[in-house]
C-alpha cells in the first residue's frame, strides 16, 4: 500500500513537470489521469516509466485517444496506438505483415517445375504466412524513434499432391531490421504516420540450382487519410558477386519499389499492392489484392480471400507468371 502511495505521488509530480514543460496545465491533468488509471490495474512489476511513456504517446495522438475513444483517429493511427500499449511489456511479440492460411490456393497458370523435372506440381496447393516483429530499442529522442526486428515466413505447400508425398514447394524466409521514425506531419487531413529505414533479407533456404536469395536496403513511408492507409516502399538491392548471385535478374521482375493501400470499412479490410508495373512497362509487374471479413462473432479468426497476378510471388519462380486465387482464414491484417 505504501508503495502505491509513493508511486501515485511520483506520478503526480512527473505529470506536473511534464505539463509545465509542454506549457499547459490541461496536458498535465490528462497525463496524470491516464497514469493513475493505468496504475490502478498495472502489475507490481510494471515500471512507472513504462506507464508514463505509454500515456505520453497516447497524449500525442490526442485527448480522445487517452480517454479510450478512437473518434477522429485514422485506422493506421489506431493500429499504431494499440501497438504502443504493449511495446514495452516483457516478451512482447507483435504481428508484422498479415498472418493467414489459405487451405485452397489455385494457380491457373500452373506452377513451374523447370528446376527439377521429377516434380509434377499440382495447380492447387495450400499457402500460409507467419509474420512477427519485436521491439529492440524504443523511445529514443523524445519517444520519436524505435528500432524493430521482424521475421516473416511464407510457405507454399503441395498438401494435396500425394504423388510426390505432399512436399513444401517453397518456403521464403524474410528477416529484417529497421529504424522507425514516428511522425506528426499532417497536411489537408493526410497524416504521415511513420517512416522507416531498414535492411531486408529474403531466402528460400535451398542450395545449388534451387537457391534463391537477395538483400535490400529500403525506406518506407506510411500515410493515412481516415480509414485509408497507404505505404510507399522503395528499395536498393545490395550487389553480389557473379559467383554468389543465384538470381541476378530478380530486380527485373520485382522492381525497386512497392506501393500498398489498405482500407478499413466497418469490420472489413481491403488491401491492394502493386510493384514493378511502371518500371517494366506493365509487362513484369504484380498486383496482390485481399479481403478479410468477420466470421460470425468469432473475434480472432476471420475469413480471407487473396488474389495474386504477375511475377515474384515466390522466390523459386520469381520469373514465372502466376495467376492465383486463394481462400482461407486471416489471423491478423494490416489494419
Amino acid at each position: 500500500m505504501l508503495r502505491r502511495v509513493w508511486q501515485i505521488a511520483a506520478i503526480s509530480l512527473l505529470a506536473l513537470l511534464i505539463g509545465g514543460v509542454a506549457g499547459g496545465v490541461s496536458n498535465a491533468d490528462e497525463l496524470e489521469r491516464c497514469l493513475q488509471e493505468k496504475l490502478a490495474t498495472a502489475a507490481d512489476t510494471v515500471m512507472v516509466g513504462e506507464l508514463r511513456r505509454q500515456c505520453r504517446q497516447m497524449q500525442d495522438l490526442g485527448p480522445e485517444t487517452v480517454s479510450g475513444q478512437n473518434a477522429n483517429r485514422g485506422a493506421v493511427e489506431i493500429r499504431q496506438q494499440q501497438e504502443r500499449e504493449i511495446v514495452l511489456k516483457p516478451f512482447s511479440v507483435m504481428t508484422h505483415k498479415p498472418n493467414y492460411i489459405l487451405p485452397v490456393a489455385y494457380n491457373r497458370a500452373g506452377y513451374s517445375s523447370k528446376d527439377d523435372s521429377s516434380y509434377d506440381f499440382d495447380p492447387v496447393e495450400a499457402q500460409f504466412q507467419i509474420s512477427i516483429k519485436s521491439p529492440l530499442v524504443v523511445g529514443l529522442i523524445d519517444d520519436r524513434i524505435d528500432i524493430y526486428a521482424a521475421y516473416t515466413n511464407h510457405s507454399f505447400w503441395q498438401v494435396y499432391n500425394n504423388a510426390i508425398s505432399s512436399p513444401f514447394r517453397e518456403t521464403v524466409h524474410e528477416p529484417e531490421l529497421w529504424v522507425q521514425f514516428n511522425s506528426k506531419w499532417d497536411c489537408f487531413g493526410i497524416r504521415n504516420t511513420w517512416n522507416a529505414m531498414g535492411i531486408n533479407h529474403q531466402s528460400n533456404g535451398q542450395s545449388g540450382d534451387l537457391s534463391r536469395s537477395w538483400n535490400r536496403l529500403y525506406a518506407s513511408f506510411v500515410f493515412e487519410y481516415g480509414n485509408l492507409g497507404v505505404s510507399l516502399t522503395p528499395w536498393y538491392r545490395l550487389p553480389e558477386s557473379a559467383h554468389d548471385d543465384d538470381n541476378p535478374d530478380i530486380a527485373d521482375y520485382l522492381g525497386h519499389y512497392e506501393i500498398s493501400a489498405t482500407y478499413k470499412w466497418d469490420d472489413h479490410t481491403f488491401s491492394l499492392m502493386t510493384r514493378n508495373a511502371l518500371e517494366s512497362d506493365f509487362h513484369r509487374g504484380a498486383i496482390l489484392a485481399s479481403w478479410s471479413f468477420p466470421l460470425g462473432n468469432w473475434p480472432y479468426l476471420r475469413g480471407y480471400v487473396q488474389y495474386f497476378n504477375g511475377y515474384g510471388e515466390s522466390l523459386i519462380d520469381y520469373d514465372q507468371y502466376v495467376n492465383r486465387v486463394g481462400v482461407g482464414f486471416s489471423l491478423s491484417d494490416w489494419l
